[in-house]
């Protein structure tokens, strides 16, 4: 009987109104009790929103991210849960807080969760260091035991890496670090002036927020296709279930070469995440000078500023991608360049306001005059999402007399065919080819921030190169060959 006849029949107008107000709550409390009551059934059991909780690997004696599991009873009576415990109770390396409870010893009890309704778990992980060279799986189990006597479990998992730290460590000396672990670097990286860090294939540098490598001797960093030298953030967890860290700009610094740098060589090496990629300062320039920097087969990528910053300095810089940057991907103020098989690909996600894929001249500022000796850029692919990526800063009337020189290339920019430093060159805008822009390549996927920057089969790109100068570089940054089908492409990859 619902609750207005139940009023006709039992309230009589003579009881007075203080007498029907009483026995409307009193029925209003029995509806309530009703909607609060609990089942002790076997069959009512909890949905929970994971049956795993797993962590990425994360840093040994280094607390992770804290991770949601909701506990739910979607039925229509209470659910009471008379405790809940960690498998391996106190000894776990796993911290749970339920609904604001933290589980002292890895054990709670009297828990509720209402008809329809939901509780939220919170875990976190710290695993012990173990001095292993491997990462180590670690796995526990949360138990909930239901007032019904009924019991459920999630597992929960985690893989930890023991690393060497590093904190404010100043290189005095030649120092080669070993590759058996991750370092993580605090408060930066300095190689001072006369040492030489090298280092090896395998090598992964992992700096905090904020901290960067410096380098006033010189930096070697040996890497190979199997085994690259790697500089990255230490951020191991994820901004979403879907998005590692590790795929976001400004997870840390960057890597500077100071003006008393030189002889610097990095071979097979990915620079990534960072605030900045690469500054090299102003040092002396002429024909017989040694580059102050030698790039080979590397990757700068997904940079919250400029990739490479070149200021009146030398460097040569092969088979090399350097991509999706806020600033300039490559910003060139003065000295001698050269570019040979390299990908410039300007299509930074986060924002409209990017650099160009390359800024050239002879200016650093409005003020400093830094004459360009030579720039080059022979079988390179340099576009992007803007109409024009390539742009100038020169000084004036210095143009005209400047020695530079695009040579089988793919070019975002304004046809200079009618100058002679522009030579076979295919040039990347709607109106001269059917593919353009980020449909050159083979992957864009700017949701997850993964991107191949291979050529697709269709690119203009492909069989684009002077063989004469693929010859100087045969094998691409991958490892395939690009004179095998007689047609090299230009960029830093061979189409497959």
């Amino acid at each position: 009987m619902n609750i207005i006849n139940i009023l006709r029949t039992y309230i009589r107008p003579s009881l007075g109104r203080g007498l029907g107000v009483g026995l409307l709550f009193l029925v209003l409390c029995v509806s309530c009790d009703d909607y609060d009551s609990w089942t002790t059934s076997p069959s009512a059991k909890l949905e929970f929103s994971q049956d795993t909780v797993a962590f990425d690997t994360i840093i040994t004696s280094q607390g992770s991210a804290t991770k949601t599991l909701i506990v739910s009873n979607t039925g229509d009576k209470g659910l009471r849960i008379s405790h809940i415990a960690l498998g391996q109770g106190s000894e776990s390396p796993f911290h749970v807080n339920v609904d604001g409870q933290y589980l002292y010893g890895g054990v709670g009890e009297d828990f509720e969760v209402r008809r329809q309704d939901s509780i939220y778990v919170r875990i976190e992980v710290n695993l012990p260091a173990q001095d292993s060279d491997d990462i180590l799986e670690w796995q526990d189990e949360l138990q909930f035991t239901l007032e019904s006597g009924v019991k459920q479990r999630v597992v929960l998992t985690a893989s930890g890496m023991d690393v060497i730290i590093l904190r404010g460590e100043i290189i005095t000396e030649d120092r080669i670090l070993d590759a058996r672990r991750p370092y993580v670097i605090y408060d930066s990286l300095v190689v001072a002036s006369g040492a030489t860090l090298t280092l090896p294939e395998g090598c992964t540098l992992m700096f905090h927020d904020g901290t960067s490598l410096f380098v006033h001797g010189s930096l070697v960093a040996n890497g190979t296709l199997a085994q690259p030298v790697t500089f990255r953030g230490d951020r191991t967890d994820r901004m979403f279930p879907y998005l590692p860290y590790d795929n976001t700009p400004n997870r840390w610094g960057g890597i500077h070469f100071f003006a008393d740098s030189h002889d610097n060589e990095l071979t097979q090496c990915d620079i990534h995440s960072g605030d900045y990629g690469i500054v090299c300062d102003s040092t002396e320039v002429t024909e017989d000078t040694n580059p102050l920097l030698l790039m080979e087969d590397c990757v700068v990528h997904n940079i919250g500023g400029p990739g490479l910053t070149f200021i009146h300095c030398r460097t040569q810089v092969t088979g090399t991608q350097i991509s999706n940057t806020l600033g300039h991907c490559v910003k060139i103020s003065g000295g001698a360049h050269t570019f040979i098989h390299c990908t410039i690909a300007q299509f930074y996600p986060l924002s409209a306001d990017r650099g160009d894929a390359l800024n050239i001249g002879d200016m650093e500022g409005t003020d400093n005059y830094r004459p360009l000796l030579w720039a080059y850029f022979l079988n390179c692919a340099i576009t992007g999402y803007a109409d024009d990526v390539v742009m100038g800063d020169f000084s004036e009337n210095t143009l005209p007399d400047i020695d530079f020189l695009f040579q089988n290339c793919l070019l975002r920019t304004v046809d200079s065919d009618a100058d002679q430093r522009f030579q076979a060159i295919t040039y990347d805008n709607p109106d001269s080819l059917e593919v353009n822009g980020k449909d050159h390549f083979v992957l864009f996927d700017t949701e997850n921030f993964l991107y191949d920057f291979a050529p697709d089969s269709l690119s203009a790109i492909r069989g684009l190169a002077d063989a004469e100068y693929s010859r100087l570089f045969p094998i691409d940054r991958r490892g395939v060959s690009r004179l095998a089908d007689g047609a090299p492409d230009a960029g830093a990859y061979e189409g497959q």
